[in-house]
């Protein structure tokens, strides 16, 4: 089984889709297998995170912007990819340290994830994007 979910973001920040992958797998009759997701762009990631508390997510953003800051940043002068705007560049090189792609075990039609663990796509840029994520489910051979 394979679909595409769709994310609308505002900016930069992790946007949490954990309720819609779990309807589509109810939707399928999903039981056991491995979920397989996969963000298609270059400047995005995605992100298994703790999902019960707002500041993990604010922390995180805060964190990586500190660790790669925009191009205009004195800092960053070295880098020459820049006429997409000043977080293009450091959009790419988050989503190259960071995962794209997560494979996830689902047992009784259920994502086996913990307690507080959420599925995100973590945006990199400052301006709103449209991102897709490709999702592949492979059943259990019965």
């Amino acid at each position: 089984m394979q679909t595409v979910f769709s994310i609308r973001t505002s900016g930069q920040g992790l946007y949490e889709f954990t309720r819609s992958v779990s309807a589509w797998l109810a939707e399928e009759q999903a039981q056991g297998g491995l979920l397989t997701l996969f963000v298609r762009h270059t400047s995005c990631s995605l992100l298994i995170q703790e999902n019960a508390d707002p500041d993990v997510q604010t922390d995180l953003k805060a964190y990586f912007e500190r660790l790669v800051p925009d191009t205009n940043h004195p800092s960053m002068g070295y880098l020459v990819h820049t006429h997409e705007g000043p977080d293009d560049m450091p959009a790419h090189i988050k989503a190259s340290v960071l995962p794209v792609s997560l494979s996830i075990p689902v047992s009784r039609g259920q994502m086996v994830l913990g307690t507080w663990q959420g599925i995100y796509v973590f945006e990199h840029r400052t301006r709103p994007h449209h991102r897709q994520v490709a999702a592949h489910f492979l059943r259990d051979r019965a």
